[in-house]
């Protein structure tokens, strides 16, 4: 059994084991290991070639439950290829030292004839799949991504310093003139979501951005922004491995250029947290500007969102995402493209704008009186003012109401779903209902 020191990602590896140390390890395993993978794949690797090479007939081992998808799985692709599981527990708790975890435990190798049933959380079943699931389900792992489904979700952009400002600074660059170059602080000052401003209220956090490849003559010329970045960002970025980031230390590290394309002159797109307890999507408009911890979905149409908060795809989403701790992860490749949209809905199809029909309208209405109910409750009338943002265009403020002030951040998303009241529950039958037909 492998402790917690190897429930590491790509990133925990780097900072705890040294850059050097990991990309050693991963040429070594190049090719056998992807890219990516959490540091206890390796020794599921070690011992399945320990058994292909006939010295020993099994091994159990525990990961973190995000072992049945993503690069993590291609590790399990190869066992169920060279060997059999015929013993998994897929999703169990385990609290080690403070730390809360959901796990999969994974027996494997040709320890016992075939005769023997394989079993899944101690359940016999025919065969256990790479995903841990079991051979009377259906097998996900040849799940495969879509033609059609390319080109429409993309990961939000990864800053790596802090370009983020609280809202009252930002409104007062805002205001703000006498840039030597003649130009507003508002090209390049804009509003931030990451995946908590989803899930939980709005946080007025805002954001400079000089795009994806301005010049530093460019960046200089915004006064207020620039002195920020250089006092804020710049000594940071000096102690960076990455020279590219190092040298454009003005610029966010990803900047997410394909999702800035995709998204540009669409009138609103979809949004969803990477992580969190509930598949939740809701509507973001330009010139909002997205975190690494938010899946875009450049669609504008409320057929895609109603099909995509149905629960056939939350379902499909659970399956084939990984998991952060006890929270389901949701990741463009494995959980967007691989979903088999209805005929005539999939992205393809809705690139040119919304389809029609009676049936893509039935899932559109269902979809849009989902997003007023849960607006009415998030944002009641009577609890919140609505004041335009001091740039036009920008989206509105919300200020609570004198009094509501308390109440108010207690009504976020997850709060909602936690809760499940009726209309709710009423609300999401429909919509599933109407993408069921």
């Amino acid at each position: 059994m492998v402790g917690n020191p190897p429930f590491l990602g790509d990133k925990r590896m780097r900072s705890e084991l040294g850059a050097a140390y990991v990309d050693c390890l991963r040429r070594e395993y190049k090719g056998r290991v992807p890219g990516g993978a959490d540091l206890v794949l390796y020794w599921f690797e070690k011992a399945r070639a320990q058994i292909e090479a006939g010295c020993c007939q099994a091994a159990g081992l525990v990961a973190t439950n995000s072992i049945r998808g993503g690069a993590n799985r291609k590790v399990l692709d190869r066992i169920t290829e060279t060997t059999r599981i015929f013993e998994a527990w897929s999703d169990e708790p385990w609290v080690n030292e403070g730390a809360a975890v959901r796990v999969s435990l994974v027996g494997f190798g040709p320890l016992f004839d075939t005769q023997r049933k394989s079993r899944l959380d101690g359940v016999e079943v025919t065969c256990i799949y790479a995903d841990l699931s079991a051979a009377d389900e259906v097998n996900l792992t040849r799940a495969a991504v879509l033609a059609e489904n390319r080109r429409c979700a993309y990961i939000g952009g990864m800053k790596k310093g802090s370009f983020d400002v609280e809202g009252q600074t930002a409104r007062a660059w805002l205001q703000q003139g006498g840039n030597p170059n003649g130009r507003p602080n508002s090209d390049v000052l804009r509003p931030w979501v990451n995946g908590l401003d989803i899930t939980r209220r709005p946080s007025d956090t805002w954001i400079i951005d000089f795009g994806s490849n301005c010049s530093l003559d460019f960046a200089l010329s915004y006064e207020a922004p620039f002195q920020h970045v250089i006092e804020n960002v710049k000594p940071a970025r000096e102690h960076v491995n990455n020279a590219l980031e190092k040298e454009r230390w003005w610029l966010h590290a990803r900047s997410a250029p394909d999702l800035r394309s995709a998204i540009e002159g669409l009138p609103r797109f979809m949004a969803t947290a990477r992580v969190a307890k509930h598949r939740l999507f809701v509507w973001l408009r330009l010139p909002v500007v997205c975190d690494g911890q938010v899946v875009v979905i450049a669609r504008s149409d409320d057929t895609t969102f109603g099909i995509l908060h149905s629960r056939f795809h939350e379902l499909w989403a659970l399956h084939l995402g990984t998991s952060l701790e006890d929270r389901p992860r949701y990741t463009p490749t494995t959980t967007f493209e691989t979903f088999p949209f209805p005929t005539g809905m999939s992205p393809t199809d809705t690139a040119a704008g919304a389809p029609g029909g009676p049936a893509a309208e039935a899932i559109a209405a269902s979809a849009r009186r989902l997003v007023e109910l849960r607006d009415n409750w998030l944002n009641p009338a009577d609890w919140v003012e609505r004041v335009p943002e001091i740039v036009p265009g920008y989206p509105d403020r919300l200020i609570p109401r004198p009094g509501h002030e308390a109440e108010l951040k207690k009504r976020t998303l997850t709060n909602l779903y936690n809760q499940r009241p009726a209309w709710l529950v009423k609300a999401h039958q429909a919509l599933d209902a109407a993408v069921a037909t």
